[in-house]
């Protein structure tokens, strides 16, 4: 095998799909990445048999052939090259010869029959929506996938597809996440990616509706088509949280506020807070028309509030300040309408119009101070 390509498309191609290789694996040939080089382009693939993603770019090869070389080591080569064109040529017995202007590396290479082959996702139900907000559905939901593997399942976010709504779901036991959007048509569908995957996937996907990402989903696996790269992934099974009953309806409070206000009034009220010095955050939420937060640790004690619009009545509730910021931050609006049902009911984050997004928040039972 021999190719010629440049030396920026080379770095980008390999920065991505180098986001799913292992720095360790029981199989040497997982810790590289594969390149095929066939008629004019070359083909990078990564992949930990949890996930894979592959691109194709722009090549002049002057000897087909397959090679996997070593992710790391080779994209550091690349990286430091100055050079605006590399050649990567594989020679007798695998060792392969990389060249960047005066720069020349040759590097042990592995052979191509060892990189264990993708699934295929020949047959599946496709469906297809704008880049930017496929971004920003995954990226309003990402905070509340659980972090432990109590629920497997749990640790990914739900596509719901019906009636023409796309839901994305999040949930971790204390909190839960909902992105709702119109894609049309009449397809019904259900299936969960690991959250690790859509943390990948967020970095691949453009702020613009320009090229739209397409999801090809099959009974085990998915693909997403992202401009030039396809990430595939195993679907997580088991049964997930009915999210629609969890949802509580109503409310006897709504409360309006600027979310940048009251994230930073969350934030100065947690300065007494630290992993080791844990308490819950005290808030108040004043007919009057403020947000009054309180805080004690053995450190001392704080307090802040932030001016809201309140119908209903007053309720104070009790919340682990990291998990109200968590939701307030990922509403990405200006301002956020609460809908409160009691002090142990849980709270909803939405925006001041519809409910394009929903988050959960479970307060913390408070105790009487004396």
């Amino acid at each position: 095998m021999k190719c010629i390509c440049s030396k920026i498309i080379l770095r980008e191609a390999l920065t991505n799909v180098s986001r799913v290789i292992a720095s360790k694996s029981s199989i040497p040939a997982l810790e590289g990445v594969q390149l095929k080089a066939y008629g004019n382009s070359l083909t990078l693939t990564g992949y930990d048999m949890e996930a894979g993603i592959t691109t194709t770019i722009d090549a002049q090869v002057l000897a087909e052939g397959e090679i996997v070389l070593p992710a790391r080591l080779f994209s550091d080569m690349i990286r430091k090259m100055a050079a605006e064109d590399v050649s990567i040529s594989v020679g007798e017995k695998l060792l392969t010869e990389v060249v960047g202007g005066a720069a020349r590396f040759t590097i042990m290479g592995i052979a191509s029959e060892e990189f264990p082959e993708l699934p295929r996702v020949e047959e599946g139900e496709s469906i297809s929506l704008p880049q930017d907000k496929l971004k920003s559905m995954i990226e309003q939901t990402l905070f509340a996938i659980a972090q432990t593997d109590t629920k497997p399942v749990h640790t990914g976010s739900l596509f719901d597809l019906s009636e023409g709504t796309l839901h994305v779901v999040s949930v971790d036991g204390y909190r839960l996440a909902l992105r709702s959007e119109v894609v049309g048509g009449d397809q019904a569908m259900s299936f969960v990616v690991p959250g690790k995957v859509l943390g990948e996937i967020v970095k691949l996907l453009k702020d613009d509706g320009e090229n739209p990402a397409s999801l090809t989903v099959s009974r085990r696996h998915i693909v997403f088509s992202i401009d030039h790269y396809n990430v595939i992934s195993r679907l997580l099974e088991g049964e997930f949280l009915d999210y629609k009953v969890s949802i509580p309806q109503g409310g006897k409070t709504t409360v309006t506020a600027n979310t940048r206000e009251f994230i930073e009034g969350v934030e100065r009220a947690s300065l007494l807070i630290s992993d080791r010095l844990r308490s819950p955050l005290r808030i108040y939420f004043d007919p009057e028309g403020s947000i009054q937060i309180s805080c004690s640790t053995p450190l001392g004690k704080s307090y802040d509030e932030v001016a809201c619009t309140l119908k209903g009545e007053g309720v104070e509730m009790g919340f682990n300040n990291k998990y109200i910021m968590d939701a307030l931050k990922a509403s990405g609006s200006d301002e956020v309408r609460l809908e409160l049902s009691g002090p142990l009911s849980p709270i909803k984050v939405l925006p001041l119009e519809g409910e394009e997004f929903l988050f959960l928040v479970l307060p913390v039972r408070l105790k009487h101070e004396g």
